[in-house]
Formats: structure tokens, sequence, C-alpha cells
């Protein structure tokens, strides 16, 4: 009788320290860091700007525009397509070219940005940018890049090159060197297919290829702040549309009137617009 009870007390004992274990175990760890069950801090979606159209200007339908700025009260236009891949000096009022200049037949031109007056213009999957005199289109030299080129401008003492992927690429203007690499997101992630670029008030505004919209980004996170959309902005304003009009592309800003001018490939207009 003595061993029966015996053993029953220490089967309780079993019970009693299997179920003491899980009680304990099922209390929360006090010892884990505040910070590894703190909820993640929600991005804050784009605010939706807008745009105000304040003049509308003709534009050559043969252009497949990839590159636009707005430089000494003149407007630079850089198009794409082998075999037809241009500079241009454009007479804005009309859209006729004052200067023009042909690349390489097989050469496929990409975004433009001029700085410290040399005109810099990207190619697609050709792995050469081109260095030109801004004023006369003589071209100096032609620099190495080792991704494909979609978009440029430059902000402080850097170009900023896109490759139709996320990333915004800083280099130095002299080598293209990397000296920094930013990539673009929103609330719903990494943004892709970033094309042409234009500093307006130290942000960067980038067009989305295939999208209608363009983005403001902030240069030191890669945070899109903005988002203007640009739907059926030439329908709303009765331009022909054909089979040969493309997609939205081509920003350039003029900092003295704080107006932006766009367009697409092969648009027959470039629009003046106040952006909020």
């Amino acid at each position: 009788m003595f061993n029966k009870t015996l053993a029953v007390m220490k089967i309780n004992l079993v019970y009693f320290l299997l179920a003491a274990t899980t009680l304990f175990g099922c209390q929360p760890n006090q010892d884990v860091d505040a910070s590894e069950t703190s909820p993640a801090v929600a991005i804050q979606s784009p605010i939706n700007g807008t745009y105000n159209i304040v003049e509308i200007y003709p534009h050559n339908t043969s252009s497949f525009t990839q590159g636009l700025i707005w430089h000494n009260n003149t407007l630079y236009e850089g198009t794409g397509l082998t075999n037809q891949s241009k500079l241009f000096k454009t007479e804005l009022a009309t859209g006729k070219a004052l200067q023009t200049l042909s690349i390489a037949d097989t050469l496929f031109g990409e975004g433009i940005t001029i700085y410290n007056n040399k005109l810099y213009q990207l190619t697609w999957q050709n792995h050469k940018v081109l260095v030109y005199d801004a004023n006369t289109f003589k071209k100096e030299k032609e620099l190495n890049w080792n991704y494909e080129g979609w978009g440029i401008t430059h902000y402080n003492n850097q170009l900023i090159i896109s490759t139709g992927s996320s990333n915004l690429y800083f280099v130095n203007p002299a080598t293209l060197a990397i000296e920094k690499t930013l990539g673009v997101y929103d609330n719903n992630g990494y943004i892709a297919s970033l094309n042409e670029l234009e500093m307006i008030d130290g942000k960067i505004y980038a067009n989305v290829w295939g999208e209608n919209k363009i983005i403001a980004i902030n240069p030191a996170s890669g945070q899109v702040e903005k988002q203007f959309d640009f739907t059926n902005i030439l329908q709303k304003t009765n331009q022909p549309i054909t089979t040969e009009t493309n997609v939205l592309n081509g920003i350039a800003y003029d900092s003295v009137t704080k107006a932006a001018y766009i367009t697409g490939k092969n648009w027959p207009a470039i629009f003046k617009v106040t952006l909020q």
C-alpha cells in the first residue's frame, strides 16, 4: 500500500510539473526587446497632385521623344530609335527645329540633360553616353555606361541616371562612376520602369514608362511624395491621335516661370503646365 501511495504521489508530482511548465511557458517573454514587437510604421501613400494647362504648343509627331530640357529660354529635345535618333533645339511656338544633329545610325538615343554647358545624351543598350557642347552640338567625347540608359538629369554636382529599373544612379559627370544608388518606392513597394527625369524644386520628377503618370521623388530617401495623373490629356484637349501616338514621355522645367513642359513619343503637342 505504501509503495502504491508513493507511486501515485510521484505521478501527481509529474503532472504538476508539466502543468506548471506549460503555464509559465505560455507567458510573454519579458526579455524580448520592445522594438521586435512594435508594428512597422506605415509608408505614406503619395499625394495626388494636380496640374493646370497654361499653353499648348505644336510638336513634331515624327519625334520619338526620349528627353526634354528647357535651357537658356530654349527647348532641347532628344529622340530615339535606331536610324532616327536626333538632338534638336526647337522653336517652342512653332515646333520647328532651329538646330538638328543626327547621331550614328547604330545608336538608339535616350534621355538628355545639360550640366556645366555640356549636353549629355544617353543611349539605350549601346552603353555609351555622348557628350556635346550644348551651344554648338559639337561632340566632345563618349563615356562608357555599363547599364541601359533611359533618363538623365543632374542634382548639385552629380548626374542622375535611370536604367528602366527602380534604381536611380548618382554618378560623377566626368567618369560616370556611381557614387550613390537610390531605390525608388511608394507605399506599395519599389517602382520599376523609371524613365525620363527632371529636377523640379529639389525633387526628382520621373516618367514611369507605360503609365500616364509623373512621380515626384525625394532625392535623399527615394520615397515617392507626389504623383500626377495625365490620363487622356490628349483627348481632353482635342489633339489628333493616330496609331503612331505613343506613351507619355518628356519633362522639362522652366525655373523662372515655374512651369513644366510635358509631351510624349510621337505626340502632336507639348503642354506647358503648372504643377500643384
